[in-house]
Order: C-alpha cells, then sequence, then structure tokens
C-alpha cells in the first residue's frame, strides 16, 4: 500500500504563508485604521464643528431685518375707532413712533419694557386719516396710513351758559344732549367742570338727556369756569358716539341775589352783600300762586309776548310786549315790568298769574321804572328767591333751579 508523502521544512514554508505575507496581512487593518484615526486627528480639534454653527448663526442673525407691523394695517379705510394703535418689530427694538391725524391731533403712546411694541395712549378719533411713522434701531423709518370709520349715528350736548359770558353766582353749568344717553356714567366721565378758585363741582343728571353741574354753595365772585368737553367717540348709547372735543370758558360777575315776600308784597335786592334796592311787586293770586324757592335767571327779554295757551291756561291773556321779561322757570315762571295793572297793585296785592311783576310802561323805555331798572341791574345767572308764596317749592329740573336740592341729593345724582 502506498505511503502519504510528508512534506519537508522547506516545501511548508514554501506552499503556507510566509512570515512577511502574515505580518503584511497583518499590517493591514492596523494601519487603515491607523491610518483614519490619524487623518480625521489632522483634519479637525476637538470642537470645531460648534465654532462652525456658532459663527453661521452669527452671520444668520446679523443679516436679519427688523420687521415692523402696524394695527390697523396699512391702507385700511374704515378702521375701528373703538381700538388703541399699536407698532410692534420683530428681531429688533423700536427707536421711534409718530402717529398724526389729518385734523392736526396727535396720539400719545408707550414704549414695553423691551422696546418690542407701542400702544397709543388714546384710541384714535372716528372719521380721520393717521399717518403712522415707525423706526427700528439702525434701520430706516416705515410709514403707513389708514382712516377709521365714521359713525352711524352722533349726538351733542348744548351748554349753558355761553362761551365767554359773565353770569350771576347761580349759574349752573347745565348741558342738554340731543340724543337719550344710556351709559351715564361714560358720558360724565368725558365732561370736566373746574373753577379758578378752586370748588368741589359735582354733576347731577335730571334726566337722560340732561346733566347739570355745580358747587355746593353759590360761586364766588369773579370765578372762572372752564368746562371741558372730550365727547368725540364716546359711546352715549349703543351705536350712538358723541363728537365734541373742546373748552369753553365762562366768568361769575357780582353776587346778585333778590329776594321776593309775596306776603310782604317787597323785593330786596342785595348785591355782594348789601342791599342794592327795594321794589314792591305783586306775585300769584290765590288761584294762581307763584312757586316758591330759589330761582336762576334764564332767559332774559327787553320785550316778549306772553300768552296764556302757552301754559295751560286757555285764552285768560294774550300780551304781545310784555316789558323786562327775565325767565324763572321753564315752566313759565318770570319776573317782569307791568303797565296794564294800576300802579296802587304792586306791593299791596298779588294778582298775577304766577309771575312776579314789578311797575313799568309800555314801551320798556322808561329807565325810572322798577321794572326797567331791576331788567338792567339784573345778569342771567341771577338767583331769585321767593318765599310765602302760598305754594310748594318749584322742582330743582324746572329751569336752573337746582340749588333747592341738597348737597347730598345733587350728589345723589351723579354717576360717577
Amino acid at each position: 500500500m502506498g505511503v502519504s508523502h510528508i512534506p519537508n521544512r522547506s516545501e511548508r514554508r514554501t506552499k503556507g504563508w510566509s512570515r512577511r505575507g502574515i505580518l503584511a496581512v497583518l499590517g493591514v487593518a492596523p494601519a487603515a485604521g491607523l491610518t483614519g484615526c490619524s487623518t480625521g486627528s489632522a483634519d479637525a480639534s476637538p470642537g470645531s464643528g460648534g465654532a462652525r454653527a456658532s459663527a453661521a448663526a452669527k452671520a444668520s442673525t446679523a443679516a436679519r431685518t427688523p420687521v415692523i407691523t402696524v394695527s390697523p394695517a396699512d391702507g385700511t379705510r374704515k378702521a375701528a375707532f373703538g381700538s388703541p394703535v399699536e407698532v410692534a418689530v420683530t428681531d429688533g427694538t423700536l427707536a421711534s413712533v409718530t402717529v398724526t391725524g389729518n385734523d392736526g391731533s396727535a396720539l400719545d403712546g408707550t414704549l414695553n419694557d423691551a422696546k418690542t411694541r407701542w400702544t397709543s395712549s388714546r384710541n384714535p378719533y372716528s372719521g380721520t386719516k393717521y399717518t403712522v411713522t415707525a423706526q427700528a434701531e439702525g434701520a430706516d423709518a416705515e410709514t403707513t396710513t389708514f382712516t377709521t370709520r365714521s359713525p352711524g349715528e352722533t349726538f351733542v350736548g348744548y351748554f349753558t351758559p355761553e362761551a365767554n359770558s359773565t353770569s350771576g353766582v347761580g349759574m349752573p353749568v347745565s348741558i342738554n344732549f340731543t340724543k337719550a344717553v344710556k351709559d351715564r356714567a361714560a358720558v360724565q366721565k368725558a365732561i370736566t367742570v373746574t373753577a379758578e378758585p378752586a370748588v368741589e363741582i359735582v354733576g347731577h343728571w335730571f334726566s337722560d338727556t340732561r346733566l347739570d353741574f355745580r358747587p355746593e354753595t353759590y360761586w364766588a365772585s369773579g370765578t372762572t369756569i372752564t368746562l371741558g368737553l372730550r365727547l368725540k367717540d364716546v359711546e352715549g348709547q349703543d351705536g350712538v358716539y358723541g363728537i365734541q372735543s373742546k373748552d369753553v370758558t365762562f366768568h361769575i360777575g357780582r353776587a346778585q341775589i333778590s329776594t321776593v315776600d309775596l306776603s310782604a308784597k317787597e323785593m330786596v335786592v342785595k348785591r355782594d352783600g348789601a342791599t342794592y334796592a327795594t321794589y314792591p311787586v305783586s306775585g300769584g293770586d290765590a288761584e294762581h300762586t307763584t312757586w316758591a324757592g330759589i330761582m336762576v335767571i334764564s332767559e332774559r327779554f327787553q320785550q316778549t309776548r306772553m300768552e296764556s295757551s302757552t301754559v295751560g291756561l286757555g285764552d285768560e291773556y294774550d300780551i304781545s310786549d310784555v316789558p323786562h321779561a327775565q325767565r324763572l322757570t321753564t315752566s313759565g315762571t318770570f319776573v317782569h315790568g307791568n303797565y296794564w295793572a294800576a300802579p296802587s297793585v304792586f306791593g299791596s296785592r298779588n294778582t298775577s298769574h304766577g309771575c312776579v311783576g314789578l311797575r313799568d310802561t309800555k314801551g320798556a323805555s322808561d329807565s325810572s321804572a322798577a321794572g326797567y331798572r331791576f331788567y338792567e341791574s339784573s345778569l342771567l345767572g341771577d338767583v331769585v328767591i321767593v318765599k310765602n308764596s302760598g305754594d310748594r317749592t318749584v322742582e330743582a329740573s324746572n329751569g336752573l333751579n337746582g340749588w333747592n336740592l341738597s348737597w347730598a341729593d345733587w350728589k345723589a345724582g351723579s354717576a360717577v
């Protein structure tokens, strides 16, 4: 049988892995591994990727432009006027904001702490075109415009006394509104009445259309009163807005207070505390008594027509030329001259239909007549007090006669 061939040592070296080959094979993987680590270590140090990201972020931030937005938006034609104007910026801070209206008004405002938002201190006016100029730090100014819508329905307040007039010490500031006011507090807050010398002044609502202001006692002689109306865009009732924004000033003259005693049938006029004149008078008869209480002269006519039908007395009288008539109540009480009664009536009998009469002459031209003299000495707002008339105290709302209310009752009629 045959015997297997056993290779000698030289054959095994020839046919198997050589030492060089083994080393070469063994050396391939470590060399490649080392080469890979060595190459990575040579190309970048630890953390260099974060540095590149940070630099990129800085470059991106530096390239950003501040973006300004305005509310109402640019070009809005019927913007709401019940909200403030707002200006905001992203990727920056605001350097300045101005908002001006085509009526010459300007809207002031405030920035938030971060200087990224500006808000107007009050709302824009209705029916007004506004220009908004806003600038971010480091950027050019930007300009936008918007126009607010006009209100559908409006109201105004007609005030007494007239601007720049001089009145007596009893003259209240009386405002009559053209539409009923439902939100009395909002409207009253929009009206200010101040005086120099200063005194507490309180408003009192007589109705939804009438608001009067007065101090606790008569005004001091020489007082200057300022009425501030900020009713524009104040909502008096749903969908009905005020349109006035103005200040008016009027003055108080000397203090003249006349007291009519219809038991004595005499009127004593005091000016600045001293007796100025005394006149015999005739008041309302037993069937037509004169209101009692504190009344204020609210209208003055050198001559006027008085017709009984206008005060519910049928056709009892119609006098076309009553001289020196001064109104005391809305219901028709006057202090006036009288030329048709006998001179002996004055100071002795009450014969009128409720007015206070003084002797006078037809034509209102006799300067010696009591009616003429009292008229010439009087002002709108002078106080006339009637006592012992046989009638009750006049309603405070019947004319400018709020002085008949106590201070507590007067203040109770305020809405604020």
